[in-house]
C-alpha cells in the first residue's frame, strides 16, 4: 500500500514531540514500523539500535525531511538537524555557513558571532571551511543550528567521524550548549557509552518499534565506574543483542 503524507503538526504544552504509530516503507520493507514516542521540552534522549534499524529515517520523520510517511507526529516549529558530515557550504565564510537562511542583517550577523563565540571559534568567523579540522568544522554545523535557537535539536551520530579525544571535546562542549539553551534534544548514535553519558533516557530501537525506554539515573558527573553506569550499559547491550561480557 503507498504511503500516505503523515499528519504533521506543531505541540505545545508538556510535550515536545508527540509520534504515534508511525509507519515508513522503502519498497516492501518496512523501517518502522508503528513507533511511537513523547519527548518532554527540554529533555535529552539518545537513539539505539543496530545499523539499518531505522534510527536516521526516524530523526529524518520528525526534522520533517522525509514526507512519506504514516502516522502522526507533533514536533516544536522551531528545529534544527545536525548530521555526521558538517555539510558546510565551502564558498561561505564560517559566519555566513552559521546564518545560512537567516535574513542577513546586522542583528543576524551578532547573533552569529555570540553563537561562535559559544562554540569557540569566535576568531574563525572569516576563514574558509576547507581550513578548519574535522572538529571545528563540527562545531560549525553546532553553530548553524543553536543560532536559530531550536526548540528541538536533532543529532544523527555528529561525532561518529570525529577521534576519541576531538568526541570527548565535543561531548562537553554539546552538554555545555544543552545546559545554556535547554532544547529537546534527540541524539542518534551507534556508541552506548556516548549515550548514557548524554541523556536524560536511552531508547534501543529494534525491527522498527521502540523495545526498550531506560532512564538514565547515574548522577553527574558520570563514570564509567560507576556500578549503575555498568548496569544499564549491560541492559542496553543485552536490548541491542550484543554480549556485554
Amino acid at each position: 500500500m503507498a504511503l500516505e503524507q503523515p499528519d504533521f503538526g506543531t505541540v505545545g504544552g508538556p510535550l515536545a514531540v508527540q509520534a504515534l504509530d508511525v509507519r515508513k516503507a522503502f519498497r516492501d520493507h518496512a523501517v518502522l514500523r508503528d513507533l511511537s514516542l513523547e519527548m518532554r521540552p527540554s529533555e535529552f534522549v539518545a537513539l539505539l539500535g543496530r545499523s539499518g534499524s531505522g534510527k536516521s529515517t526516524f530523526l529524518r520523520v520528525l526534522g520533517a525531511l522525509d514526507a512519506e510517511v504514516e502516522g502522526h507526529i507533533r514536533v516544536p516549529r522551531r528545529r534544527a538537524v545536525v548530521f555526521q558530515d558538517p555539510r558546510l557550504m565551502p564558498w561561505l565564510s564560517v559566519l555566513r555557513n552559521v546564518t545560512l537562511g537567516l535574513p542577513q542583517t546586522q542583528e543576524t550577523r551578532q547573533r552569529g558571532l555570540a553563537t561562535l563565540a559559544e562554540v569557540g571559534l569566535h576568531d574563525r568567523a572569516q576563514a574558509w571551511p576547507r581550513t578548519l579540522s574535522g572538529g571545528e568544522a563540527q562545531r560549525v554545523a553546532l553553530a548553524r543550528a543553536m543560532v536559530r535557537e531550536p526548540q528541538l535539536l536533532l543529532l544523527d551520530e555528529p561525532f561518529g567521524a570525529l577521534d576519541a579525544l576531538t568526541r570527548i571535546r565535543m561531548h562537553a562542549l554539546l552538554k555545555d550548549l544543552y545546559q545554556r539553551h535547554r532544547p529537546a534534544v534527540l541524539l542518534v548514535t551507534h556508541d552506548v557509552d556516548e549515550a548514557i553519558l548524554l541523556a536524560d533516557r536511552v531508547l534501543v530501537l529494534t525491527e522498527g518499534r521502540i523495545s526498550l525506554s531506560a532512564p538514565v539515573e547515574v548522577p553527574a558527573p558520570r563514570s564509567r565506574s560507576d556500578p549503575r553506569f555498568a548496569a544499564l550499559r549491560r541492559r542496553l547491550l543485552s536490548e541491542l543483542g550484543v554480549d556485554a561480557d
